[in-house]
């Protein structure tokens, strides 16, 4: 799975260049942003593959915003492609932020569609060799034994005897397996427990919100479900987000 962001503020040409992007693969999430604060927050939470960033936002301006994302370790040279009306901007984007490329607006899906697969192919290949430095866990489910990538898990559930893995492939249901259990097979410090029945993926919050007193409701990005954060593990969660 690919992770893409779009940073437009017309709201139009963004829903636009999303559906297009959707429509290229399966295996591609698309994530919005209009402005730099959001686009920054989202790209801190997700592991983005590739940007498309409008050169000019209401409340910055795409070099700008591509400069916030340069200074993140994992973006040095993680691969921007600006929109524009300007190409007098481009030689700048190109000296300063190092991006991979430019399309004119009004941009042509065909255009959208080349530059997105080119970069697709290369973040497989990528991917096929990263794979094996991934941390992850091998179980059996239904007589098939599946490998599930620790990184790709949004939350642990577990429910009565059942213990739930929602991740981005889909959601398995464990059998007499305890939330216990389950966090010692994982094993990643980025997965930390909220509840007696849920672990979440820090990296993959979006919100919390108060929803009774001592326990508030875990929203993520990309993920319609969501976890509950007790009271008791407050100041763990916490300390995490912290660090």
């Amino acid at each position: 799975m690919s992770n893409i962001l779009v940073v437009e503020d017309d709201q139009i040409q963004r829903q636009n260049l999303v559906k297009i992007l959707k429509n290229i693969s399966n295996d591609i999430k698309v994530y919005q942003a209009d402005n730099k604060s959001d686009a920054v927050r989202i790209s801190k939470a997700v592991k983005m593959d590739f940007f498309f960033i409008d050169m000019m936002l209401n409340d910055s301006t795409g070099l700008d915003t591509a400069k916030e994302l340069r200074k993140m370790k994992e973006y040095k040279l993680t691969w921007i492609i600006f929109l524009t009306t300007h190409v007098s901007y481009m030689l700048q984007a190109f000296k300063e932020v190092h991006c991979y490329d430019y399309i004119l607006k009004p941009y042509k899906k065909s255009e959208i569609i080349n530059v997105t697969k080119l970069l697709l192919d290369n973040s497989y290949e990528s991917t096929k060799k990263d794979d094996r430095h991934r941390e992850s866990i091998v179980f059996e489910l239904q007589g098939v034994m599946l490998k599930i990538y620790v990184d790709e898990i949004y939350f642990v559930e577990v429910n009565l005897r059942t213990c739930i893995l929602h991740t981005k492939s889909g959601n398995y249901s464990l059998n007499r397996k305890s939330l216990k259990s389950i966090l010692s097979m994982i094993k990643a410090d980025y997965i930390i427990q909220t509840h007696k029945s849920y672990a979440v993926n820090v990296n993959y919050i979006d919100k919390i919100e108060k929803i009774s007193r001592g326990i508030w409701e875990i929203h993520f990005h990309g993920y319609e479900e969501q976890a509950l954060l007790a009271s008791t593990y407050k100041n763990a969660l916490k300390e995490k987000f912290m660090e």
